[in-house]
């Protein structure tokens, strides 16, 4: 057995994740202690000039003393996204006709239509719902 085989980490657990061009492999790996940690690669698949197909990657080391700080500021950020932007995507790519400037106002708008629309609202514009019914 050479060197490199025998240093090599092996994979205790692996989920793949594929996202257009995109592939993430998250991978549970072992210490030399013994311990687990995780490894997050994103490989991206790009044509070279040639014709022929490269990829690139890029890997995170994650150790278990960093988990809870890591979910935490990863749900924060994500939140933070959804709560700012929505779930839609809005990008070039996804709409040709896209203009950003026009998404930006059209946010905007949407955003003050709504604040007005909660502000106006009376008990008139609520239902009585009796449970019975459903």
């Amino acid at each position: 057995m050479s060197e490199k085989e025998y240093n090599k980490p092996e994979e205790i657990f692996s989920k793949v994740f594929r996202a257009g061009r995109r592939t993430y492999f998250f991978d549970v790996r072992e210490t030399k202690a013994g311990d687990y940690y995780l490894t997050i690669t994103e490989s991206k698949k790009n044509m070279n000039e040639d014709g022929t197909f490269s990829y690139k990657k890029h890997k995170i080391y994650l150790y278990k003393e960093d988990f809870g700080k890591f979910k935490e500021l990863l749900n924060e950020v994500t939140d933070f996204i959804i709560k700012e932007k929505g779930e839609e995507v809005i990008s070039e790519r996804h709409q040709k006709d896209f203009n950003p400037v026009e998404a930006a106002e059209d946010n905007k708008i949407a955003k003050e239509d709504e604040t007005v629309k909660e502000e106006n609202l009376t008990t008139d514009d609520f239902t009585d719902v009796s449970f019975d019914d459903i």
